[in-house]
């Protein structure tokens, strides 16, 4: 799936049918158990990042609610540009 409108790295969101919220920390990546890409890996929040195996794959169409988009310059829009 194309997505016309990345996430900044630090956005915190909620899956659908999620209860607790996640803070994206990578984009396009691949999960090395299942071989599959996704979108983007999430930790928990306000925990962080505390083992691979509390990493959340996840596409944008899992995304229930965007709670807070992180920061964006000239260079992460630049950046995007090349996810696409």
């Amino acid at each position: 799936m194309k997505i016309e409108k990345w996430l900044p790295l630090g956005s915190v969101v909620i899956l659908k049918n999620g209860s607790k919220p996640l803070m994206i920390f990578g984009r396009k990546q691949i999960n090395v158990k299942t071989q599959k890409e996704f979108d983007y890996v999430g930790c928990l929040w306000p925990e962080g990042n505390i083992a691979s195996d509390f990493n959340f794959f996840f596409n944008n169409e899992d995304i229930g609610k965007v709670l807070f988009r992180s920061f964006e310059n000239e260079v992460e829009i630049e950046f995007r540009k090349m996810l696409k």
